[in-house]
């Protein structure tokens, strides 16, 4: 039994570490300033008193237990004061599911229901896009994720001093979203659907003898546009015509498609919002002629197109989850760099192989990873 040194800790000794500690961090109630304070806190007393007794020992205890609860405080809060926004610019399957990668991920990371969590939907209309615009400036986010071209230029153009992660974005540095890759110059970080277009070329050439491409897009959609650039930049190395084949409206589609599909080898769907909600249209009239439809998008492969060579949505959205993650924990944006998809995958809808009654060489067959019923 220790004689004297080994008493209770006085009751204004803890107050005092308790205070001294949460004085040090009542402005940001960071885990960091909780540690530094703790550090403070022992070497002033270690300054008075540098003996080793059990009394001392025992003041560290106290004071590490204290610590571990403003730390334990100070998470709680951090996660209870977020508020985290979701933006998608429509419903389509690729946006969903990116949207709950995000989600999935964000939970994982201790951001769950203590979150609070404004998830908007602008139905593919400019005008609502706008609005919700103001509403997230309005509720002063913490973070905003945005999912899909149309819905992060909108966001980006008006939102500077808030945190922006961006998901199935396809090129945000030629869409003016971000400077570069490796750094944005500005508040906005994300993950892209953006790949080689060789090898979209590399699995269209073992199909067919392809020598036109009609790429279907819409003008002034700036993923659309983009992809008809990244066609046009390697088509040359493979022999094939690219024909830009611009669709503004739903009747145009139904005017025009015919005389694409007669004139034309493959037709490769763009993210194109006019034109994904054409798409089973589109597949069932290039399926009776036998033309070969391809893509970019797993989830217009589920909708018809016969070939997809795809990175999964819900996993970019994961990608976006961790960058919004790291924002949280205190990273800039502009410090995180833009990612492309982790891999890619050959996707086929064998509905529309047999409808086609399209042959499928082997050598294809042996780099398809998903077929779709």
């Amino acid at each position: 039994m220790c004689k004297g040194a080994c008493r209770a800790v006085p009751v204004h000794v803890a107050e005092n570490a308790w205070r001294y500690i949460f004085r040090h961090t009542r402005r940001t109630r960071s885990a960091g300033r909780a540690l530094k304070a703790h550090a403070m806190f022992n070497a002033e007393c270690l300054s008075r008193d540098t003996r080793l007794t059990p009394m001392r020992i025992l003041l560290t205890v106290v004071q590490s237990m204290v610590v571990f609860s403003v730390l334990l405080v100070c998470s709680l809060e951090a996660q209870a004061e977020k508020n985290i926004g979701i933006f998608l610019f429509s419903d389509e399957t690729r946006y969903t599911l990116a949207a709950k990668g995000i989600m999935d991920k964000l939970i994982e990371g201790g951001f769950g229901p203590s979150t609070k969590f404004i998830i908007e939907n602008a139905e593919y209309n400019k005008a609502t896009a706008a609005e919700y615009v103001k509403k997230f400036v309005a509720n002063k986010m913490d973070l905003i994720f945005t999912i899909g071209t149309s819905a992060t230029m909108p966001i980006a153009r008006e939102i500077k001093n808030t945190p922006i992660v961006f998901a199935i974005v396809y090129d945000p540095v030629a869409a003016g979203i971000a400077k570069s890759w490796t750094n944005s110059g500005n508040n906005t970080t994300g993950a892209t659907t953006n790949m080689p277009m060789s090898k979209i070329f590399d699995s269209l050439k073992l199909i067919t003898s392809v020598k036109r491409l009609a790429v279907l897009y819409t003008p002034d959609e700036k993923n659309s546009e983009i992809t008809l650039k990244n066609l046009q930049d390697v088509h040359q190395k493979y022999k094939i015509n690219v024909i830009p084949i611009p669709f503004t409206t739903k009747e145009e589609i139904a005017q025009i498609l015919p005389e694409v599909i007669r004139t034309s080898d493959a037709l490769y769907i763009t993210g194109s919002n006019l034109v994904d909600s054409q798409v089973l249209m589109i597949v069932e009239m290039a399926t009776k002629a036998k033309v070969v439809t391809i893509t970019h998008l797993e989830d217009l492969v589920a909708k018809g197109v016969l070939l997809g060579v795809c990175s999964d949505p819900y996993l970019i959205g994961r990608q976006a989850g961790e960058q919004g993650i790291q924002i949280l924990n205190g990273a800039k944006p502009s410090s995180i760099p833009i990612e492309i998809p982790k891999e890619s995958k050959v996707i086929l809808n064998m509905k529309t192989l047999r409808a086609g009654q399209f042959q499928m060489p082997q050598d294809l067959m042996k780099t398809v990873r998903k077929k779709i019923e």
